[in-house]
């Protein structure tokens, strides 16, 4: 029997024996890509590939592609552990073709790996087309010598691939595998096809078209191949299995979750659903994603806090979802070293977001039963509830769709949409990842990549290949229109990395254009914003380029100094910082990065010496291309959220700070001058921010914060070196003085209440006091209701306070007449009248309204006058 592991090698093996370059799984974060939330596919990472806005050093591929599908439209979370093949992650094996071979090829490799490779029977197999695709059909008859009888033709909907909404698509060939007449279900085009019998496990997708957002399809450059096999899938048949779950990387995993929960049925569904999202968790923190309220952290959040809950309603005890990552490091980290690189930072954040949800899991619970418990049974929960315990107690909607299915219930989803509206949407995935710079593939086929000179050269000559107005190509643009300007060469950098786009001036002759910003379009071609100041410009008219040289060194000071950051943190924090994000542009420096604490004042500073220690080295700058491979075995740092080609710059500042880095920097260390750190914040669970200014910025924040000194040393007239201390001593002073002013007010006070024990009287044995104060310390009138109560063996106390024209209300009873009087009673009688509110204990209660002392004095008096007269009855 084949494991997963050694079905992934073979086929890498087989393909890299067929010419194919095996490419290692990307990050599940997209590189560059705003279209989505994660990878979701195998050809995701070759998407620019098949645009033709990108060329690779080959043309054939194969590679296990790591995907999740939990967010966005391709979300399959719900079913997870309730069918058979339904998974948050999974890999997906793919071999692909960039303009090299095309169907006939992509069908016959497909054919020999699984009859002569996997040894799969030809007579366990079914095949469907795309019913337009007469080609793909005779290759299976004719070429191949599939029966005719076994080949079935289905429509768009099934056979037609696309990866979004826009972009590659393409007709499509599936290949089925029949576990059998024992199971339900016909084969794929009939009737019965929804039944289990008949499994897809392999998708081979010829891409021809370029989906655009109104539908229409353009060609693609040329015709490509996309295939995608299911892992897991192909597992379960090889091991004889009918059940994803049942194969041997889920069972290592599965075993364990019933080991930490204590469960013997292995089939239970809540240890399918733990043993799916400890894989989707690890990697998702491995490759940068931390749990937090928006987007990918809060896609993140809602798994770990799912796995969570099906843990503790088998009877897992305080944090176990974290103990699961041993196992599978033990089945997966081999294949996939960054598990076992970044193991404790996972282990971590998983620890930490299981202590906050266990904090609220079991009253969110609580409040679940209460709920439902008052609804006849089967009927569907209220949206509202839904909603309350997401928004009160951090119960994602499929959470409470989850439980609810095991009540045999329903949420009504429309009204908790209803309700989410009314207030801002936590997670804003959607409209985070709108697509943005994208350029049809129409316009890219058309374009040779920009060159950028703009490492060596802050000015060139250009010639100008492409205008765009309002996203359309125009022949022309004139004076006062706004648009972008394409060159085919540009010293301009295209903001990408955190380091924002240059800006400065394209101009010839009369005309003159002002860059605004400078972004990348299609991962290759630069799109100059610009304002058309003078004159006019057209299509292939040849321009002087020039990027404004102060914004530029500004940026690149600070750009530098966040890698010398990057590094002091990692030297100073730990290891397990790394970058979560970054902004660099000619003002400051902001950088993100993993750290679960805030970090001390002096930790904080010295973190700022030791970066301006490395400045004053002044380490030479030195930037080198090589192979991504070579640069990671030299000892170069891949950020999170970058998008790496086979080729990469590596920027070496003297051998202290190595990563790769496609920005523009210092020729020395030295050139940045000074760094200053501004401020230290927490942006989300596990991130923490630095901001900080350089050079020039740097200069003028401290010269500024001397002349604040210079000022306070003249005001408090003392040295600057005594402002410290001498304002200590103040503060002290002034806490003294406060206290005194306190005690005053209330020896004051104490004197204004001291005879308001004469007002009391007596009633059949039970004593009342009553009185209406005007602005008195509220500490005071309890003390005088403790000392009420303390000499009188039954009473009731009532003292009204007017401040600031707003009515306090204290009622006190002694704790023999409890049983008969209730003092949040009286106090809910007194404040009905002067719409307040208010409550508390049976024998002390309090509250405020809204009254003035002759009004508050008749409302007292009258309720006690009631309040005797019921007691005397």
């Amino acid at each position: 029997m084949l494991t997963t592991q050694q079905i992934r090698a073979k086929f890498l093996s087989y393909f890299a024996e067929q010419q194919h370059q095996t490419v290692k799984s990307s990050s599940l974060i997209p590189g560059n890509d705003p279209t989505l939330l994660f990878v979701n596919a195998g050809m995701v990472q070759f998407k620019d590939v098949f645009l033709g806005a990108e060329k690779r050093a080959y043309t054939r591929a194969a590679s296990s592609q790591r995907c999740v599908r939990a967010g966005g439209k391709h979300n399959d979370l719900d079913q997870v552990g309730y069918t058979a093949r339904h998974h948050t992650f999974f890999e997906m094996l793919g071999n692909f073709s960039f303009g090299d071979y095309f169907k006939r090829e992509a069908i016959q490799f497909a054919w020999d790996f699984l009859i002569k490779e996997l040894g799969l029977p030809k007579e366990k197999l079914w095949v469907t087309v795309f019913e337009e695709d007469d080609e793909a059909e005779q290759i299976w008859r004719d070429e191949i010598g599939f029966p005719a009888e076994k080949i079935s033709r289905i429509g768009a909907k099934d056979n037609f691939w696309q990866m979004g909404d826009t972009g590659p698509c393409g007709p499509c060939t599936e290949i089925f595998y029949d576990h059998g007449e024992d199971i339900a279900g016909g084969p794929p085009g009939t009737p019965e096809e929804d039944g289990d019998r008949f499994i897809e496990i392999w998708n081979l997708v010829f891409m021809q078209y370029d989906k655009q957002a109104d539908g229409s399809l353009l060609p693609l450059p040329s015709p490509c191949v996309d295939t995608g096999m299911g892992l897991e899938r192909i597992a379960s048949i090889m091991q004889g299995k009918h059940n994803n779950y049942d194969i041997d990387l889920f069972q290592h995993l599965i075993k364990k979750a019933a080991s930490l929960t204590g469960t013997k049925d292995l089939q239970d569904p809540s240890l399918k659903v733990i043993a799916d999202h400890i894989r989707t968790c690890a990697f998702l923190i491995a490759d940068g994603v931390l749990p937090s309220n928006e987007g990918r952290g809060y896609v993140l959040r809602r798994i770990i806090r799912r796995a969570a809950r099906h843990g503790h309603k088998l009877g897992a005890q305080g944090v176990f979802f974290a103990d699961m990552l041993g196992a599978l490091v033990d089945v997966m980290g081999e294949d996939y070293p960054e598990l076992v690189a970044h193991q404790s930072t996972i282990a971590k954040a998983l620890k930490q977001e299981e202590l906050k949800f266990a904090e609220t899991l079991e009253v969110g619970m609580q409040e679940y039963q209460k709920a439902t418990g008052k609804l006849p049974k089967g009927e569907q929960i209220p949206g509202e509830l839904a909603f309350k315990l997401y928004d009160t107690f951090g119960f994602p909607l499929d959470l409470t769709q989850d439980v609810a299915r095991e009540d045999g219930r329903v949420v009504d989803v429309a009204a908790f949409d209803a309700s989410m509206a009314a207030q801002k949407d936590r997670s804003r995935s959607n409209k985070q990842f709108a697509q943005a710079n994208q350029i049809s593939a129409d316009v890219v086929q058309s374009l040779e990549p920009t060159r950028f000179l703009g490492y060596d050269r802050c000015a060139t000559e250009a010639r100008v290949v492409m205008i765009l107005l309002d996203g359309q190509p125009v022949a022309h643009m004139e004076a006062g229109q706004t648009g972008h300007l394409i060159l085919d060469q540009t010293p301009f950098y295209a903001e990408s990395g955190g380091q924002v786009g240059d800006q400065g001036v394209i101009s010839r002759g009369g005309f003159k254009a002002r860059v605004t910003d400078t972004q990348k379009a299609a991962g290759q071609f630069h799109l100059h914003a610009v304002t058309i100041e003078q004159g006019a410009v057209n299509v292939k008219q040849t321009v002087d380029a020039e990027i404004d040289r102060v914004y530029r060194q500004k940026v690149i000071l600070n750009h530098s100094a966040t890698h010398l950051l990057h590094k002091v943190l990692r030297d100073e924090l730990g290891e397990h910082v790394q970058q979560k994000g970054s902004l660099v542009n000619a003002e400051k420096l902001r950088f993100d990065f993993s750290h679960n604490q805030p970090i001390g004042q002096q930790t904080l500073a010295a973190i700022e010496a030791q970066v301006n220690a490395v400045i004053r080295a002044n380490h030479q700058a030195k930037d080198q291309l090589m192979s991504y491979d070579q640069a990671i075995a030299s000892g170069a740092m891949a950020l999170f959220g970058e998008k790496y080609g086979d080729e990469v710059r590596v920027m070496d500042f003297g051998g202290y700070s190595i990563e790769l880095c496609g920005g523009t920097h210092v020729h020395a260390t030295g050139d940045i001058g000074l760094f200053k750190i501004t401020q230290e914040t927490s942006v989300a669970s596990g991130i923490r921010r630095i901001e900080a200014v350089t050079g020039e910025a740097a200069y003028q924040l401290i010269s500024q914060q001397e002349a604040l000194l210079q000022r306070l040393s003249v005001l408090m007239n003392t040295p600057v070196d005594q402002i410290e201390s001498n304002t200590l001593a103040l503060i002290e002073q002034n806490k003294a003085a406060q206290k005194q002013l306190e005690e005053y007010n209330k020896a004051q006070a104490s004197a204004s209440v001291g005879d308001v024990f004469n007002d009391v009287k007596e009633v059949d044995g039970i004593h009342y006091l009553t009185r209406v104060f005007d602005d008195t310390d509220v500490t005071v009138l309890r003390d005088s209701i403790d000392g009420f109560k303390s000499k009188y063996e039954s009473g009731v106390v009532v003292f009204g306070n007017i401040v600031e024209e707003k009515a306090q209300v204290l009622v006190g009873v002694t704790k023999k007449l409890t049983k008969t009087v209730k003092a949040g009673d009286v106090i809910k009688d007194i404040l009905s009248q002067v719409n307040g509110r208010g409550g508390g204990r049976p024998d002390f209660a309090q509250g405020g309204g809204s009254a003035t002392m002759t009004q508050l004095e008749q409302v007292i008096s009258q309720v006690l006058t009631d309040l005797e007269r019921n007691i005397s009855n």
